[in-house]
Order: structure tokens, then sequence, then C-alpha cells
């Protein structure tokens, strides 16, 4: 089957990456989605992958689907992230890998399978998702780890957007402050609304809307945007 445009979405069954399941979707593109726990839809425009993005098969299983499923891929949002909050020299190794896992190894395979079948089809998109932790750390949100493997994303964001500025594949990242999701308990909310400059908490529509503005700004690329109720400017 070939349709007109297809993403492939990870960390796609819960929270951003299920908003963006039905956002792209309404934009008329076929969705390749992949978490470890995702189940298949009953959309046959939407091809669930089960797996582990930080198991280094899981990525060029993903983008195979794509390819024999739907015969390309337009857009790729790695969207899958650990994000482990402890002062660091409590990180054990278990955690360096869980984190530099999904955060690094998942993009790494995946999105070098991506790339490939863009440059054979003449052009794509692909936006990664940081963290404003990278550019503002906070003495209250311990995270070493995270601005280890998260800052790697927004440099290797800038570094691919040039390298393949001239062949028509552009990449972004979208920088979240704290956002309303399945990853923080409710008790926790008041607390991390007092963190950020606005006042509250984003939520995952805030998210949603600022990559389907990237998916639509043919001439932004290498740009990580921020979308973080300016928390990275300063507070």
């Amino acid at each position: 089957m070939t349709t007109n445009k297809v993403a492939v979405i990870t960390g796609a069954s819960q929270g951003i990456g299920a908003a963006l399941v039905t956002a792209y979707r309404k934009l008329g593109y076929a969705v390749v989605a992949n978490s470890r726990s995702i189940t298949p839809a009953d959309d046959p425009m939407i091809l669930a992958v089960a797996g582990d993005i930080a198991d280094p098969a899981v990525g060029p299983r993903v983008i195979e689907g794509a390819l024999a499923t739907f015969g390309r891929v337009d857009t790729l949002i790695n969207n899958a992230g650990v994000f482990v909050a402890k002062p660091f020299t409590d990180y054990t190794d278990e955690d360096y890998g869980l984190v530099t896992g999904v955060n690094l190894r998942g993009f790494f395979e995946v999105t070098r399978r991506a790339v490939t079948a863009m440059l054979t089809q003449g052009g794509g998109h692909v936006v990664n998702i940081s963290t404003s932790l990278v550019d503002h750390a906070n003495s209250q949100v311990p995270s070493a780890l995270a601005s280890l493997t998260k800052g790697g994303l927004n440099a290797v964001t800038k570094s691919l957007a040039i390298e393949y500025a001239t062949r028509g594949i552009r990449v972004n990242a979208v920088s979240p402050g704290t956002i309303r999701t399945p990853m923080h308990p409710a008790e926790t909310h008041e607390f991390l609304a007092g963190l950020q400059p606005l006042g509250r908490l984003g939520d995952i529509s805030d998210i949603v809307d600022a990559i389907i503005y990237l998916e639509t700004a043919t001439f932004v690329t290498g740009e990580i945007l921020h979308v973080d109720g300016g928390q990275s400017a300063g507070h």
C-alpha cells in the first residue's frame, strides 16, 4: 500500500505520543506507532509496532514495517524518552543503561533507518523531543542523565539539519518544560507548576501544536523550539 504521507511516532501509546497519532491522522497521514505496550488499532491507516526502542533491533523493524505497509517515511518523531531524576552520585549503572538506551540508542537506530528511507524518496522531516532542563538546569530537579542525553539530541538536531539541508530533509527539536502527562503524578502538579515562569504546567496540546507547526514550516530546520512557559529564558 502506498499513501500520501507517513509519520512514524515512537512512545506512541500514551501522553504526547498518543496525541500525536491522532493529530497526524487528522492531517491525513498514515501513522506507524511504536511503544513497548502498543496494541493494534482499528484504523487500517495506523500500523502498531510493539517493542522497546532501546533494543537495537526495534528501530529498524519499525521503519521496515512502515516501508512494507505504506511504502515511505515522511516524518519521524522521536518522542520515546526516559527521565530519571536523582542526585548525580545516586545514579546506578542500570539507570545509565536505561536512559541512554532509550534516549540515545533508540534515537540512533530508528533515525538512521528513517533518514536512509527519506534520502531514497527525496526528503523528509525528523523531530526530536528534548527538555528545557538542558538549557536551564534547576537545583530542585536533579537531572544529569536527562541533560547528558537530551543535550546530545539538541546537538545532533543541528548537526543533521546541516548535513541534510541540501537533500530535502529537515531536522528540528521541541524542548518541553513540564507537561501534564502520565509521567507526573497529580499530587506533584502544584509543585511543578510553581517551577514554571508562567505558573502552570504545559498541556499535551501545547507540544502537539508545536510539532505540527514544525511539520508545516518548510523554511525551518535546525531549530530547537522551546515550549516551556519561559523556563529556558530564566526564572
